[in-house]
C-alpha cells in the first residue's frame, strides 16, 4: 500500500495550485498544475511498469513450480 499512499500524497500536494487556477484564475498556478499532471503521469507509468514486472515474476515462479499451478 506504500505506492497508493505515495499517489495520495502527490495528489494532495497539488490541491493548492488547483484551487488557485480553477477558482481564482491564477495563470502561474495553471503552469504548476500542468507540471504536476506530468509528474503524476510519470508516477502512474512507474507504478504500472512495477505491477507488470511483479505479475511477470509471479507467473514465472508459478510456471517453475512442479505441476505448473
Amino acid at each position: 500500500m506504500n505506492r497508493f499512499q505515495e499517489l495520495q500524497d502527490l495528489v494532495a500536494s497539488f490541491e493548492k495550485d488547483f484551487n488557485k487556477f480553477y477558482e481564482k484564475g491564477n495563470k502561474s498556478a495553471g503552469t504548476r498544475v500542468r507540471k504536476a499532471m506530468n509528474e503524476l503521469k510519470r508516477k502512474a507509468q512507474d507504478i504500472r511498469k512495477e505491477v507488470q514486472e511483479i505479475k511477470a515474476a509471479q507467473q514465472a515462479e508459478k510456471e517453475q513450480t512442479p505441476g505448473g499451478m
